[in-house]
C-alpha cells in the first residue's frame, strides 16, 4: 500500500514536471533562442526528461 502512494506521487509529480518543461520549451523566447541558435534551455529539457524518468519510477512502484 505505501508503495503505490508514492508511485502514484511519483507519477503525478513527473507529469507536473514534464508538463513544466514542456512550457519552457514553447515559451516564445526558447522559440526565438532556437531559431538564432538551434539552443534549447536547460531548464526545458532537465524538466521534460526527469519528469519522464519520475514517471517511469511512479510505474515500477505501482507494482
Amino acid at each position: 500500500m505505501n508503495n503505490k502512494i508514492i508511485g502514484l506521487i511519483l507519477i503525478v509529480a513527473g507529469a507536473a514536471l514534464a508538463v513544466w518543461g514542456y512550457n519552457i520549451y514553447d515559451a516564445a523566447t526558447s522559440q526565438v533562442a532556437r531559431a538564432l541558435s538551434g539552443d534549447t534551455p536547460m531548464k526545458a529539457w532537465a524538466g521534460m526528461v526527469g519528469g519522464a524518468i519520475c514517471i517511469l519510477f511512479g510505474l515500477s512502484r505501482m507494482r
